[in-house]
């Protein structure tokens, strides 16, 4: 088993590994970690080119998981993810064998989710949820940790299939990336223009280790208090009629108290504070509530309505 003060020094280790390859987005790079302590899925928004994908490959080497990465075409078929069953005419006979497809990994990268079409959408789904894939009439367990980590490009919408709500409810996080500063910037065109290897990242964790830290997660104390203040966000959003038509389900608030014990558990601390269930609120509600025609009307988004909730 893990012990916390362990646990913070390989947490130190992990983001001064990350950091020879990715340079800033520590938020970011956060919020991933804090998906994958819970066990859970997150879905990332973000333009093309901003390291989504180079930050989800550096995460499966340092924690050495096996990684693979599908991408979304609107003429993908779900055995293009799960696998399918080939002849195999070895040993002087022929069989039917089952050939694992890319989702058959501890961490699966799906870029540009939502230009899969919808049997696609089911099938991950399944994956997702029940952590295991049919085919035909077989089942398939998937090895743990699994893990989902999703792209959706937020500016081309055109042949697109919008993701349907039972899924967008299975990420636990939806991650918004931003662009890097002026001086982070720079050093990602000195880092990668001057002819140096790629950097070799050390493994800080394996999947036993992770497996215990979902364990050591759940063990966090959280105060009652607190724990009615996180409620109390989530039941805002169903009784806010003027600015949210739909409100968040019990899985929203499954999904703050979760997420706030793993990033108290990342910054090295025994208890869950206040700022912890903030921060969380964001990436965990933004996806999970629809706003109401007067609040498109005044141009918020869904982390302006947040915030106010938050207030």
């Amino acid at each position: 088993m893990v012990s916390l003060t362990e646990a913070q020094k390989r947490f130190h280790s992990l983001y001064e590994e990350l950091g020879k390859a990715v340079i800033g987005q520590e938020g970011v790079i956060e919020q991933f970690l804090i998906a994958i302590l819970c066990n859970s899925h997150a879905l990332v928004e973000g333009y093309p080119g901003l390291a989504k994908t180079l930050i989800v490959k550096s995460l499966a080497d340092s924690l050495d998981l096996t990684f693979s990465r599908i991408q979304g075409t609107p003429d993908l078929l779900p055995s293009d993810i799960t696998g399918s069953y080939i002849i195999d005419e070895s040993k002087g006979k022929r069989e039917f064998k089952f050939q694992p497809g890319p989702v058959f990994a501890n961490i699966v990268l799906v870029d540009e989710v939502n230009r899969a079409p919808p049997k696609v959408h089911s099938a991950l789904l399944e994956a997702m949820q029940e952590r295991q894939v049919t085919v035909g009439n077989s089942t398939y367990k998937l090895e743990e940790p699994f893990f989902v980590l999703a792209t959706a490009n937020p500016i081309e919408q055109e042949g697109v299939f919008v993701l349907p709500e039972a899924q967008r409810d299975r990420f636990l996080f939806k991650i918004k990336i931003g662009y890097p500063t002026p001086a982070e910037e720079l050093e990602i065109v000195n880092r990668y223009t001057e002819g140096k290897a790629a950097p070799q990242l050390k493994k800080v964790f394996n999947k036993e280790s992770i497996i215990a830290l979902h364990h050591l997660v759940r063990e966090v104390p959280l105060a009652n208090d607190l724990k009615k203040y996180a409620l109390s966000i989530v039941t805002a959003t169903r009784e806010k009629k003027n600015l949210i038509e739909y409100g968040a389900s019990p899985r929203a608030s499954l999904g703050i108290i979760m997420a706030a014990k793993a990033r108290a558990l990342i910054n090295g601390r025994k208890y869950v504070s206040k700022e912890d269930i903030q921060s969380v609120a964001y990436p965990v509600l933004r996806h999970r509530i629809i706003l109401s025609f007067e609040a498109e009307r005044q141009g918020l988004t869904e982390d302006d309505v947040i915030k106010q909730l938050l207030k």
